[in-house]
C-alpha cells in the first residue's frame, strides 16, 4: 500500500528531502495512518493464506499505532492470528518480567490486547548468558529467514540518529548482535530506569543489514526534540554518524513525522526557499522574523533589497514594499505584549493547571505574580503527585523526621516507628530501576505537595485556592502511565465548574503523545469541550511552555513583560521545590538547574523581541491560545 493512500488529506509530502517524508497534523493522525498501512498488509496476507511479518519497535512513538491496531482488532475484527513479529531490540541484563524489559512493555502495550499467537512473537532476550550471545543472535536471524523475511519494519529514531540500538558508526551490513549503548541513548532512557546510573550499558539489537532487508520501512518521529535529527536524516548526506541516513539507499522507505518533528525541515522552516508558496499572514510573519535573523537588522530597518537578496522576491512582489510588510509584522508583535493578561479593571478568576508540582512557578511564575497583583482570584491545580521525581534519601529523611517528632512529643510512637522501619526496609531492599512501595510513594507525594504550596505562596496564591487533583492516570509508581480516562476528565471538569474561571492556563508541550504535559492537556481539553457543549461557552485557554524550551517568536500570541523584581520573586518560588533543586532526579540533558533554565528562557524571549526592534524588557513569559481542537 502506497504512503498517502490512507488519510492523505491529513499529511503533506515534504519537499526538498533525500528520503520521502510525510508531515501529519498530529501524532494521532500519524498513528492512525500507520495502523491502517499495517492492517492493509495483514489483511492482504490473510486473504492469500500467508503470514504477515512485522518488525516492531518500543518507546513512546509507536504507542498510538499499537492502540489503534488494538482498537481495529476489538471493534473491526482485524485478525492478527497469522502475524509474526520480530522486535528490534532489548536491554542486555534484563529478564523478560523486569519493569523496563521490552518483553513486558510489548505485552502490556500491544500483545495482551490482540490475538498474535505467542509462538509467533519474537523479542530478543536480555538474559542470555554471555557465552551464548553470538549463537543466540544467529538463531534470531535464522527465525527471520524461516519466516520469509520482514514485510514491514517500523522504526523510531534516537536523538543521535540510531535505529534499533545501532548507534553512530555501526557497520552498514551488521546483523543481530550485542552492542554497547551510546551515552546519549542511556541519558534518554534515564527516566525509565529511575536514574541514568541504572540504565544498562549494553543491548541486543537487529543489525542495520537486517533492518534494511525489510521489504518496506516506515520511520516514525514525534516532537520538537526529534526535529534536528529528522532534518539531518532527510536532508543531509548519508553518513555513518547518522545510522538512519542509510535509509536513503532503501527502495521502499519513508519518514512519517508530526508537525513538531518536521519543524526544522526546509519545507516547514523556510518553504519559500523551495519555490512559490502562498504567503499567509502567519508565513509572512515567520519570513520577516527569519529575515531579521539573517540580516542582523530589526524589522523597521529592512529594505526591499534585503528581501531580494534572501530569496523573498515573491513576498516583496505580492505584499511589498518592505517597509509596509515590516510595519504590519511589527504592529502585530506589539499587540502581543500584555502587561495584564487577564485585564485589570474587572476582577476575574483563573486556573493555572500544573501537570507536575513545579510547572506552575517554573513556566509562568511571573504571570502568576502579575495576576495576583492585578487582584484576580488565582487558583492553581496540581494535576499529579510528581512522586517519582523524588530521591529515596529525601523520603527517608522525612520518615525519620516524623518519627523523631512523634517520639519527642509522645505521639503514637509505636506506629511511627513501624512506618519508619517499613520505609527503611523498603528503600534498603529496593533494586535499581524498580518502583516504590505505596508508603514511600505517599511520602514522596507529600514532599512534592508541600513544596508546591510553598512555591505558590511565594507568588501570592492563597492556600484555599490550591487544588491537589492527583489524577488517577499518573498513579502507577512508574514512568509509564495509564491512558487518560473519563475519571481524569471528570475531576478536571468538576473543578472548572466549581471555580467558573474566565481563563485557564495549560501546559502546552504537546508533541510527545505520552508525556505527562500532553496527557494532562488532553484531559483538560476534553473537559473544556464537554463544558462548551453543555453550556454553550468555555473559558479562554492559554498554553504555556515548560522548562525545556519556549515558543518560537512567530508562534507567540501573548507575552507578559517581567521586571527584575518579578524574576527574583519567581526564582524564590522555584527554590521552594527543594527536592528538585541542585540535582533533580530527571534533569534531562540540560545541566542547568530549573530556575536557571526558566530565567534564561524568559530573558531570551525578551532579547528576541528587542532584536527585531520591539521595546526592550528585562524578561518575558510567552503564551499561545488554544484553538479549540482536541488532541
Amino acid at each position: 500500500m502506497a504512503i498517502g493512500t490512507v488519510a492523505a488529506p491529513k499529511a503533506r509530502r515534504a519537499a526538498g528531502t533525500n528520503l520521502p517524508a510525510y508531515v501529519f497534523e498530529s501524532g494521532s493522525d500519524l498513528a492512525r495512518h500507520v495502523a491502517h498501512i499495517v492492517a492493509g498488509i495483514i489483511r492482504e496476507r490473510n486473504a492469500l493464506g500467508q503470514n504477515a511479518v512485522l518488525g516492531l519497535p518500543t518507546g513512546s512513538t509507536p504507542v498510538g499505532v499499537y492502540r489503534e491496531l488494538a482498537r481495529m482488532h476489538q471493534e473491526e475484527g482485524l485478525d492478527l492470528s497469522g502475524v509474526i513479529t520480530f522486535n528490534l531490540d532489548e536491554y542486555y541484563g534484563l529478564t523478560p518480567d523486569q519493569l523496563q524489559s521490552y518483553h513486558r512493555w510489548m505485552h502490556e502495550q500491544f500483545f495482551s490486547k490482540v490475538n498474535v499467537r505467542k509462538e509467533n512473537i519474537y523479542i530478543p532476550r536480555g538474559d542470555v548468558p554471555l557465552s551464548r550471545i553470538d549463537a543466540y543472535c544467529r538463531e534470531y536471524e535464522g527465525e527471520i529467514e524461516r519466516a520469509g523475511g520482514i514485510d514491514l519494519m517500523i522504526l523510531g529514531i534516537g536523538g543521535n540518529g540510531h535505529i534499533g540500538f545501532n548507534e553512530p558508526f555501526s557497520v552498514r551490513n551488521s546483523r543481530t548482535r550485542l552492542c554497547t549503548l551510546d551515552p546519549v541513548t542511556r541519558r534518554a532512557a534515564a527516566s525509565d530506569f529511575f536514574g541514568e546510573w541504572n540504565v544498562p550499558t549494553q543491548a541486543i539489537t537487529l543489525g542495520l543489514g537486517t533492518i534494511f532487508d525489510a521489504r518496506k520501512i516506515l520511520l516514525l518521529a514525534l516532537g520538537e526534540h526529534k526535529a534536528g535529527i529528522i532534518k539531518e536524516l532527510t536532508e543531509g548526506a548519508i553518513t555513518p554518524r547518522v545510522p538512519a541516513s542509510y535509509l536513503q539507499e532503501h527502495g521502499d522507505a519513508a519518514v512519517l513525522v508530526d508537525a513538531a518533528a518536521a519543524s526544522k525541515l526546509t519545507s516547514s522552516e523556510t518553504p519559500w526557499a523551495l519555490g512559490n508558496v502562498e504567503f499567509t499572514d502567519a508565513l509572512i510573519k515567520r519570513a520577516m522574523i527569519w529575515l531579521c535573523d539573517k540580516t542582523g537588522k530589526s524589522l523597521l530597518k529592512l529594505t526591499d533589497d534585503d528581501l531580494r537578496q534572501h530569496g523573498l522576491h515573491q513576498l516583496l512582489r505580492h505584499h511589498g514594499p518592505a517597509p509596509k510588510i515590516a510595519h504590519n509584522v511589527f504592529s502585530h508583535l506589539m499587540q502581543t505584549i500584555e502587561y495584564h493578561p487577564a485585564g485589570k479593571d474587572e476582577k476575574k478568576r483563573v486556573i493555572c493547571f500544573s501537570p507536575h508540582p513545579d510547572d506552575d512557578v517554573i513556566s509562568m511564575g511571573g504571570t502568576l505574580i502579575r495576576l495576583v497583583e492585578d487582584g484576580h482570584e488565582v487558583h492553581i491545580a496540581y494535576m499529579t503527585s510528581g512522586n517519582i521525581a523524588v530521591f529515596d534519601h529525601d523520603a527517608q529523611r522525612i520518615a525519620d523526621l516524623v518519627t523523631e517528632y512523634n517520639r519527642m512529643f509522645g505521639i503514637d510512637t509505636e506506629r511511627s516507628q513501624l512506618v519508619e522501619s517499613t520505609v527503611h526496609e523498603a528503600l534498603d531492599r529496593k533494586a535499581p530501576g524498580t518502583c516504590d512501595i505505596d508508603a514511600v510513594q505517599k511520602i514522596k507525594g507529600l514532599i512534592r505537595w508541600g513544596e508546591a504550596k510553598a512555591g505558590a505562596f511565594k507568588v501570592g496564591a492563597k492556600e484555599e485556592h490550591l487544588h491537589n487533583l492527583d489524577l488517577p492516570f499518573y498513579r502507577t509508581g512508574t514512568i509509564a502511565k495509564k491512558p487518560i480516562s473519563d475519571e481524569d476528565v471528570q475531576i478536571i471538569k468538576r473543578l472548572i465548574e466549581e471555580v467558573k474561571p474566565h481563563q485557564v492556563y495549560v501546559a502546552g508541550d504537546l508533541s510527545d503523545p505520552h508525556g505527562t504535559h500532553r496527557v494532562c492537556a488532553q484531559a483538560i481539553f476534553r473537559a473544556l469541550l464537554q463544558i462548551e457543549q453543555e453550556q454553550g461557552s468555555r473559558p479562554e485557554a492559554l498554553l504555556y511552555r515548560g522548562a525545556w524550551q519556549e515558543y518560537e517568536l512567530h508562534e507567540i500570541e501573548i507575552t507578559v513583560p517581567l521586571s527584575p523584581g518579578d524574576i527574583l520573586q519567581k526564582r524564590k518560588a522555584i527554590f521552594m521545590h527543594q527536592s528538585q533543586k541542585d540535582e533533580a532526579l530527571f534533569p534531562g540533558s540540560d545541566p542547568r538547574e530549573f530556575w536557571q533554565r526558566a530565567e534564561d528562557r524568559n530573558t531570551g524571549t525578551a532579547a528576541r523581541y528587542n532584536q527585531v526592534g520591539l521595546p526592550e524588557y528585562f524578561a518575558m513569559e510567552a503564551f499561545v491560545r488554544w484553538n479549540g481542537v482536541p488532541i
